[in-house]
């Protein structure tokens, strides 16, 4: 074949001669004609850094290139090249050498063989072309850096000691000329001698003037606030050509978290994710560090691939999975102060536990549903593992599950079994799905949680419980209306009769609007009856019931026992069969204001959907006075949250999907150059993520002619939105978007909770 080639190997060692067989990159192995005695040797890939071409193999094609790189083998060999990535290509890539007078040119890299890629471009050029920061501020930013890193001492002093910069000049020159090759600490000693400052002082300005030496310019930016970490990060990642992980969203693996010491993730404040074949995937948050990969590499023996991740994810995963056999003492530690305050209503004696269980798990189980409280989870999932594997405790919090504990899996019999105890419920039945509630009494609070266990593979159980905790309903101010929204729902509620429908899928928020509502009508001149299953929020003057399946007591039985017992307005939880919408449409025309939730998922489509059903349309057209979808957005941090200048492409985006929505533009909208939107950073209070707490976007229905018209004619559910639009009805997509011009959530979070 001729073709010339060079093999750099792992070893150090480089090998030249000529193809025995022409090479391709998904090749294992590759074979060459030796050049000192034309013998055939086989090299494995996994022993090649770099295959070195003096010309190109004529099946390559060159796509355009991804950027210059300085490439650094495992054998400690530097190449600058011009890089090519191709999907067909498994094991590595081609790049083309910068040094135009190099005899072998074209060069192809194994993945095995990269010790680290590092982009040409320098971060400051890639956050200017990402658009984070403009050339104006990376200008500045740099002349600041320069600045800092020729500062003499004196200047240092005078800035953090207070002292007058002539005053310090005025004593140097008092003393003569300070020598060329004198220290700093020479013209330290001249200003602690004459009373200026203190030895303390300098020791401290010496320390800010070698910090200020060594800064960075994207550290530069983050402590401006031009940027946050996340993204500097990212592009960091971007230069070294490394991947950038949220580690929120991911498990490890246990073989990866058994590879590396408690000690050394510690010490290096890394994470391992998985653990493939010979390569072990480590999240990382200083990429630029050099040791890192050296000091893996050396204790494990596997390959290491990093990713990057910010700091705070990192130390929060360390804490969740190397230190979980500390969770069960620092449990116990914790409740010290709060065990007098916590009561569990028992629903069987606690000598039902199986062997294993003792106080120490009464105890913890006690703590986990009192922590999932104060940190606002909605939802607590216990998820036991097969063989030794620990088990796993997710919070739901703002509609994010989230690793809140590992529990040694000897317990996992036991919470298990406690959880059922207290509950109510067959502890030796395992092969059912079983349902039951917890009451809880906390500091002067009722905590109710809504149990679920469900079998899973192994003999094992999942048990995941819905926090219900009973509190006074929320003001119709706060609940997240927008002006043009919350006008025309109040509307509704000064009607005397007719029926109001809230929609949207489960935790959706339909519940809390209902009862915020209720609260702006409940006087003593309304009787008021509320149904529901259960019932999780309670209001003084309302008379609430809560529906009991097992003895056949259902929302249809409620409601006709409250026609009998003269109401004003009927709440019912919820519409879950026609004989239940039935009665709630007869009795809205009866001269009562009924209110009930439907999970449907739009204004529109519950229109349709409940003729669907089989409800006489022209009995529902008279009842419907309006309907109102929802759905819950992670609101920005209000600690931390800051203002952003959009992009002119991101304004007009938004402009356009308001349009397309609606065939029309927002009213009252600022023009772009006064446009600020909010942006999330991320601190302490909001664990890092930038988001607190949820806020509700709406979808508000009107019952008009043109309404009635279409539920009397069978309209489908395009025809009826339609309708709505030109009536003036705001999509859930249109108030999200007011909602971003608002400050209050952003892009992302809107995109997530809207089709």
């Amino acid at each position: 074949m001729n073709e010339q080639v060079v093999i750099y190997l792992k070893s150090g060692q480089s090998v030249n001669g000529q193809l025995a067989r022409t090479f391709k990159p998904n090749d294992i192995d590759i074979e060459i004609l030796t050049a000192s005695d034309q013998g055939r040797e086989l090299f494995s890939l996994e022993e090649v850094c770099v295959v070195a071409f003096a010309k190109a193999p004529s099946w390559l094609r060159f796509d355009a290139p991804d950027g210059n790189e300085q490439i650094q083998t495992t054998a400690g060999k530097t190449f600058h090249a011009e890089v090519f990535s191709a999907d067909h290509c498994r094991l590595g890539f081609f790049g083309l050498l910068l040094d135009k007078t190099a005899p072998c040119r074209t060069v192809f890299f194994t993945f095995s063989g990269v010790r680290s890629r590092n982009q040409e471009r320098h971060v400051g050029q890639i956050l200017i072309d990402d658009q984070l920061v403009s050339q104006k501020q990376m200008s500045e930013v740099l002349d600041s850096q320069e600045r800092l890193r020729k500062r003499r001492l004196g200047e240092v002093i005078a800035e953090t000691a207070e002292v007058p910069m002539d005053t310090i000049e005025k004593t140097l020159k008092s003393t003569g000329p300070v020598p060329a090759t004198s220290s700093h600490i020479r013209v330290g000693d001249i200003l602690v001698e004459s009373g200026l400052v203190t030895r303390e002082q300098v020791e401290k300005a010496f320390a800010s003037q070698e910090k200020g030496k060594k800064l960075k310019v994207g550290e530069l930016l983050v402590s401006r606030g031009l940027i946050t970490e996340k993204q500097l990060l990212k592009a960091l990642a971007d230069k070294f050509r490394l991947r950038f992980v949220d580690l929120s969203t991911l498990i490890p693996s246990p073989e990866a978290l058994d590879a590396i010491s408690e000690g050394l993730v510690g010490r290096l404040q890394i994470f391992p994710l998985e653990l493939n074949d010979r390569t072990l995937v480590v999240a990382t948050s200083a990429p630029t560090d050099p040791t890192v990969r050296d000091a893996l590499g050396f204790s494990t023996g596997y390959a290491i691939e990093l990713v990057v991740a910010t700091e705070k994810q990192i130390v929060r995963a360390i804490e969740t999975y190397y230190r979980s056999q500390d969770v069960i003492s620092s449990l116990l530690n914790d409740m010290d102060e709060e065990a007098q305050s916590i009561t569990v209503q028992e629903r069987a004696d606690d000598e039902a536990l199986s062997s294993e269980t003792d106080s120490t798990v009464i105890a913890v189980v006690n703590r986990l549903l009192v922590d999932a409280y104060k940190r606002g989870a909605s939802d607590i999932h216990f998820e036991p593992d097969g063989n030794k594997n620990p088990i796993l405790v997710r919070y739901r919090i703002d509609g994010e599950c989230e690793i809140a504990h590992r529990i040694a899996s000897t317990y996992k019999g036991a919470i298990v079994a406690r959880l059922k105890i207290i509950s109510g419920l067959d502890i030796t039945e395992r092969r059912r799905p079983q349902s039951g509630k917890i009451l809880l009494h906390f500091q002067q609070r009722k905590l109710e949680y809504r149990v679920e266990v469900t079998p899973t593979v192994g003999g094992l159980e999942d048990v995941v419980l819905r926090l219900l905790s009973a509190s006074k309903p929320l003001p119709l101010a706060e609940m997240g209306f927008m002006p043009y929204n919350l006008e025309r729902f109040r509307a509704l509620l000064e009607k005397p009769y007719g029926m109001i429908l809230c929609v949207g899928p489960t935790g959706s928020g339909k519940t809390t609007t209902l009862h915020s509502a209720l609260s702006q009508i409940n006087t003593p001149k309304r009787k008021i009856w509320t149904v529901e299953d259960p019932v999780e929020i309670t209001q003084a003057g309302l008379r609430q019931v809560q529906v009991n399946r097992k003895v056949g007591f259902s929302f249809a039985e409620a409601l006709r026992s409250f026609l009998r017992a003269d109401p004003d307005v009927i709440m019912i939880g919820e519409m879950r069969d026609v004989e239940t919408a039935k009665i709630a449409i007869e009795a809205s025309l009866t001269g009562h204001l009924v209110f009930s939730t439907l999970h449907t998922n739009s204004a529109p489509e519950t229109v349709v959907r409940l003729v669907e059903m089989g409800l006489d349309p022209f009995n529902f057209a008279d009842a419907l006075l309006g309907i109102t979808a929802q759905r819950l957005a992670r609101r920005l941090c209000a600690s931390c949250k800051e203002p952003l200048q959009p992009t002119r492409e991101v304004y007009d985006e938004l402009l356009v999907m308001f349009e397309r929505e609606a065939d029309r533009l927002p009213e009252s909208l600022p023009a772009y150059a006064d446009t600020r939107f909010m942006a999330a950073k991320g601190c302490d209070r909001c664990n890092g993520s930038g988001y607190r707490g949820r806020i509700a976007l709406h979808e508000l229905l009107l019952s008009s002619s043109g309404i009635k018209r279409a539920i009397r004619n069978g309209l489908s559910v395009e025809e009826v939105r339609q309708i709505a639009l030109e009536e003036g009805m705001w999509t859930l997509r249109m108030d999200g978007i007011m909602k971003i011009f608002s400050g209050e959530t952003d892009l992302e979070q809107v995109n997530k909770v809207c089709i």
